[in-house]
């Protein structure tokens, strides 16, 4: 009982943390846009969304990964570290001082660079592997613009024209940092390491532009905000992802919303297997198995290896927070939207509107990171080539398959009605079948286990002991069975 209330505990404290944090956001952007000049909440953003959201996330998941590995794996993970203050010197805080630990041994470690290896590029990989994952949450929308006291402000930090195509492009510039890591190390198994996540980084980049052009044709955009979408009222309906479907009709608006999720299952099926992949990590970690090779930053130490490190933590947040915005609504609620946006309270105090969506937009983002950490300790690694038939021979034709169906069908029906009828006939498809198999399984697990039985438990004596232990000449040994 007081795990299950340690563990409420915590989820409360998150949901609270993350409410403060979006509530400051809007706060001090309303004060850099009345004190400061028009649009300086972009610049504010850049603090609150990029330094404090994703890299506070992304330096917990160091701690979070491991605790989760050790719940699924029935072990206690990281508990040890202590910090000598009076009062929590015998407490292990949840792990949490190892985090202190990390980043303390990535400062103070030695940084050592090989004596035949390049010695800019060697220093110039780690820096191309993390900023242009670290650059790529600069279009994402992390929650409404709202009039706050007059003023107008955002929770982006920028909306270029051209939108996912910034994505598209900054996210293929990580390639170098793997390339430039292997090849100037001067070792040949960093080399391999870089060769193989080069090649399957440019592999994957072909399904994850495929897996969103039926999203971009639906919605008739690129840029992210758009794809987000605004709420409506009772005059006009909401936009990309706030519209409905089909809705109830009344004050209170309740029906199926425009998700991606909704109008294109296979599209966010193949983006996440994409973007999986491009993140490196199990069961997509060929280029570092170490059952196979070692790893491209093999001859990295010290924080130059903790960027490595770190890059990937900051891309499962990246994920997330793009997945929950092409897919999951963004920031926007499944239902009641409009009847939210609609209450008097709402419309005087923007900043309490905005902090309640911003909240709702990483919850989100806090769950899709978590199903990202199941699969990244359910799932054994792949073989090579397997990664590279699953994005060639089943990902590239699914994605262009995928286009095709959503470009015919909203010619057919522009209001994406007919579009979310295939969709929910894919997911229920999806379903069907992945029942099936858990079915068959379940039943081939049953087969195999019953015979064993008959093969070994049918001689009982009359008091139920197995033949073997009634019998006096018996030599098998107890655990035989």
């Amino acid at each position: 009982m007081s795990r299950i209330l340690t563990m409420l505990f915590a989820m409360a404290f998150i949901v609270f943390a993350i409410a403060g944090g979006v509530a400051s956001a809007y706060l001090v952007g309303y004060l850099a846009e009345e004190y400061l000049f028009e649009g300086a909440s972009r610049l504010t953003n850049i603090i609150f969304l990029m330094l404090v959201f994703v890299m506070i996330t992304a330096t917990l998941l160091t701690l979070a990964e491991r605790k989760w590995s050790a719940f699924m794996q029935d072990r206690v993970g990281p508990n040890r570290a202590r910090l000598a203050i009076p009062g929590l010197s015998n407490r292990s805080l949840g792990g949490i001082p190892h985090i202190i630990t990390d980043v303390l041994k990535m400062l103070t470690k030695e940084d050592f660079v090989p004596g035949t290896a390049n010695k800019f590029l060697f220093n110039l990989g780690p820096i191309l592997a993390f900023a242009p994952v670290f650059a790529l949450f600069a279009v994402v929308p992390a929650g409404p613009t709202v009039n706050v006291f007059g003023k107008t402000v955002d929770m982006v930090v920028a909306t270029p024209d051209f939108g996912m195509l910034y994505l598209l492009a900054i996210a293929s510039l990580a390639v170098y940092g793997t390339s430039l890591a292997g090849w100037s190390s001067n070792n040949k198994f960093a080399l391999l390491g870089g060769v193989r996540a080069s090649a399957q980084m440019i592999s994957y980049e072909v399904a994850l532009g495929l897996s969103l052009v039926g999203l971009f044709l639906a919605f008739s955009s690129v840029q992210l905000p758009t794809l987000v979408g605004d709420v409506g009222n009772a005059l006009v309906s909401g936009t990309g992802q706030a519209k409905y479907l089909w809705r109830t009709d009344g004050g209170f608006d309740l029906g199926l919303p425009a998700w991606g999720i909704f109008i294109q299952p296979l599209g966010f099926i193949a983006f996440f297997v994409a973007s999986f992949a491009e993140t490196k990590r199990a069961p997509f970690d060929a280029p570092e198995g170490e059952s196979e090779i070692i790893g491209y930053f093999v001859e990295y130490s010290g924080m130059k290896f903790g960027m490595f490190m770190i890059s990937e933590f900051v891309e499962v947040v990246v994920l997330a927070g793009v997945t929950a915005s092409l897919f999951f609504g963004g920031h926007h609620l499944p239902f009641g939207g409009e009847w939210l946006a609609a209450q008097p309270f709402f419309q005087e105090h923007g900043w309490v509107y905005g902090t309640l969506l911003g909240t709702v937009f990483w919850i989100k983002v806090i769950l899709l990171i978590w199903v990202q950490l199941v699969i990244r300790w359910t799932f054994p690694r792949f073989r090579y080539d397997q990664i590279q038939n699953l994005g060639w021979k089943i990902l590239l034709p699914v994605g262009l398959a995928n286009v095709f169906i959503s470009g015919a069908l909203v010619l057919w029906d522009p209001s994406l009605r007919a579009l979310g009828v295939v969709g929910l006939l894919e997911i229920g498809f999806v379903i069907a079948l992945t029942m099936t198999t858990g079915a068959k399984a379940a039943d081939a697990h049953d087969a195999a286990h019953g015979h064993g039985h008959d093969a070994h438990g049918h001689g009982h004596d009359a008091h139920g002991l197995p033949a073997h232990a009634a019998d006096p000449h018996s030599h098998s040994p107890a655990g035989a069975h």
